[in-house]
């Protein structure tokens, strides 16, 4: 069993993903018409190509005690427990165009050292910043984008 952790956490992003980017996930399990055994199957399928023996039995647990409806909530529940339990901070680049990979991993660099621990980092390209960059980890959250600058020089033309 040793080691299942990490590959469980990777099944429960998986599915926390699938419950974030599919709201028919959540329909589907939902329906009371769904038999206990096409649930398993489907939280099985959402986990990813392989889910985890540990994860199938969770799985079938949580089904069998009729606890499906709190499957998102449990998911994200592990995620953040083993986060914590690992030291990893969750981080996320947005920039108004792609960035090379040796900027991103600067970036992811700069985070590690200030933070002390291991940052699962995102990047996220988002033209309405016009230029510059948003980082964000942790609590923390800087805006140098153009898109703010410009606001703020309106707010201070409007005083």
């Amino acid at each position: 069993m040793s080691k299942q952790e990490d590959k469980v956490y990777e099944d429960m992003k998986t599915l926390l993903g699938h419950y974030l980017h599919l709201p028919q996930l959540r329909t589907t399990i939902d329906n009371p018409m769904l038999d206990d055994a096409k649930k398993i199957m489907v939280f099985n399928a959402a986990c990813g190509d392989k889910p985890t023996e540990l994860t199938k039995r969770f799985i079938k647990l949580v089904v069998d005690e009729g606890r499906e409806q709190s499957m998102q909530f449990m998911a994200a529940s592990y995620i953040t427990l083993y986060r914590k339990q690992k030291n990893i901070i969750s981080g996320k680049l947005i920039t108004a165009a792609a960035v090379n990979p040796a900027t991103e991993r600067k970036m992811k660099q700069m985070v590690e050292s200030r933070t002390k621990g291991t940052v699962e980092f995102q990047t996220e390209v988002n033209p309405d910043i016009i230029g510059g960059f948003i980082l964000e980890y942790d609590t923390y959250r800087m805006d140098a984008s153009v898109q703010r600058q410009l606001r703020d020089i309106l707010t201070q033309l409007k005083k």
